[in-house]
């Protein structure tokens, strides 16, 4: 067993009652002549069964501050919970099992294996995670009903639309039971007719309790999400 796998089978449970992420003034800085400051003293508090937009144009910090929550980078200060844990408190290893254990992503590329079928490319999302192989199988069919496109499981991705697809992506995203699905820029490489229906797949997500942040540059994305907030020269605007 690695040590990665060794960290996610001793991780800590998540502490009754706690925020899914909560941010308290995190900064983050890059370089020093002079700094780019692209976060700045930045307060978000995600519930479970909150389902929040980002929305803020190029260079506004948005994927600087998901880099942060996805714990793919660290803040230069301030203070990040994840269910309760402290990420300053955590090693690399640590951190990168929290990671797959607690948050699903879903990109702007789908980021399917060409040469693997739709059920192999969620089941990989297990091997990854060191989960057991028992059942991984149903597991993945399961995945992929939740999101309507299980009667494509032996297709190959490149026989898919981009909306079929992501689809896929998304049920990759959700095996494990993630606390956090957060979602970079998901319709941006699809057409209105695919972005409505992706969207109108993550409403479905959330009405069944789903905890989801979504970062995107466009306010018809944001406003499908009951809860928004605007990002700008690194600090969070107009939270509603």
């Amino acid at each position: 067993m690695g040590p990665e796998a060794r960290a996610l089978a001793s991780a800590r449970p998540a502490i009754a009652g706690a925020p899914v992420v909560e941010l308290r003034q995190i900064s983050r800085t890059y370089g020093s002549d002079p700094p780019v400051h692209a976060l700045r003293g930045v307060d978000l508090t995600v519930e479970r069964g909150d389902a929040i937009a980002i929305v803020g144009p190029s260079g506004s910090g948005k994927s600087t501050l998901l880099n942060v929550v996805g714990c793919l980078d660290r803040p230069s200060s301030g203070t990040y919970l994840i269910d309760g844990q402290d990420t300053a408190e955590l090693g690399e290893s640590e951190l990168s099992a929290l990671r797959g254990r607690l948050i699903g992503f879903v990109f702007q590329t789908f980021n399917l294996l060409a040469h693997r079928t739709v059920l192999e490319n969620v089941m990989l999302a297990e091997v990854y995670l060191g989960i057991a192989r028992e059942g991984r199988r149903e597991r993945a069919l399961a995945a992929l009903e939740r999101v309507g496109i299980e009667q494509r499981a032996d297709f190959p991705p490149k026989k898919l639309s981009g909306g079929q697809q992501q689809r896929v992506a998304i049920a990759r995203a959700l095996m494990g039971s993630p606390s956090l699905l957060l979602c970079d820029e998901p319709t941006g490489n699809l057409d209105t007719v695919n972005s409505a229906s992706v969207l109108s797949l993550f409403e479905e997500l959330v009405d069944d309790g789903m905890t989801m942040l979504l970062i995107t540059h466009e306010e018809a994305v944001a406003r499908r999400m009951p809860r928004r907030t605007s990002i700008t020269d690194g600090c969070l605007t107009e939270y509603t």
